[in-house]
């Protein structure tokens, strides 16, 4: 199946495409694939709200180019970093309270939550530049940030309740 129609069954059925996307086995490729993906499409986002800082800019601000620049950088060297972290001490707090995942089960479980929440990312991105900061913003964030616990929170469930947890992964 594509990307985009996991994407959007995620949304419907959350624990079904985990444990689809478990069972094509282990494959550090197919997670790194996906997170910087999800990366990317994040990145992709934040062009309009930088759009619009850009030319509502005051006098001395970083130009565009650079802002674009620092974005990129934080969001494709960071950001992955950071995410490969986060899974770990989520499997190490899973771990405490019984679950039989892996440590790979726990990082593609967070990793396609953020691709998977990557609509209402892309909808941020442009509210954030259309419109800007306020009560729409306000909305959209507390959609997208609820949108992406949910599934992560169904993910890495169903990722720590894998009955063949890897052992040394």
């Amino acid at each position: 199946m594509a990307v985009s129609t996991d994407i959007v069954a995620t949304w419907r059925r959350p624990t079904q495409v985990m444990r689809k996307l478990l069972a094509m086995g282990r494959r550090e490729d197919r997670a790194l694939a996906i997170l910087l993906a999800a990366c990317l499409v994040i990145f992709i986002a934040q062009w309009p709200r930088l759009s619009r800082e850009s030319y509502f800019a005051s006098e001395g601000q970083a130009p565009l180019e650079a802002q674009m620049a620092i974005t990129f950088f934080a969001m494709l060297m960071i950001w992955p970093l950071m995410a490969y972290g986060l899974a770990g001490l989520t499997h190490l707090v899973a771990r405490l309270f019984g679950g039989r995942g892996s440590w790979y089960s726990a990082r593609l479980a967070l990793f396609w939550a953020l691709l998977a929440s990557s609509p209402a990312w892309l909808l941020h991105g442009l509210v954030a530049g259309f419109i800007g900061p306020g009560p729409a913003l306000s909305v959209v964030g507390a959609i997208l940030l609820l949108a992406f616990l949910t599934i992560w929170a169904l993910c890495l469930a169903e990722a720590e309740r894998a009955a063949e947890a890897e052992v040394a992964a």
